[in-house]
């Protein structure tokens, strides 16, 4: 029965974890005025439960939608497919401290090391948009 879920449907294990872990790119595309053109950097592991220790994050664009004091944190649940790709899903949120009360969302789907998916912001001043993303592990 365990090798059926190791090799079959895949499994979720410290190695898998690792693999996801590390350095990302992400590049946002869509949105509107402020809330368009982000790109940033970030740094985590996966802990045993999926969620993200954020070690570092860097938006690369600047706007008024982010100024300053972001908090960021998220979810990667990853397994290792038969042919030892790792895959999984994330959502990774950034709330601004400057000015408060902005969201960024992404959620996406992780195949090796490349996470594609759908990014929504939430807020005021123009800072409510949507679109698609790419990150990348460096």
């Amino acid at each position: 029965m365990l090798t059926l879920l190791a090799n079959g449907c895949g499994s979720s294990n410290n190695s898998s974890q690792a693999a996801a872990g590390g350095s990302w790119q992400a590049q946002l595309s869509g949105g509107v005025g402020p809330a368009s053109g982000f790109s940033f950097i970030t740094a985590f592991t996966v802990n045993g439960d999926g969620s993200l220790s954020i070690s570092n994050f860097q938006f690369l664009t600047t706007g008024p939608c982010f100024v300053s004091g972001e908090t960021e944190s998220g979810t990667l649940i990853v397994t290792t497919n038969s042919q030892n790709t790792v895959t999984g899903t994330l959502k990774f949120v950034v709330t601004s401290g400057s000015p408060s009360g902005n969201t960024l969302t992404l959620n996406g789907s992780e195949n090796a090391n490349t996470i594609t998916g759908y990014w929504t912001l939430t807020g005021s001043n123009g800072c409510a948009s949507n679109g698609t993303f790419t990150m990348t592990q460096s």
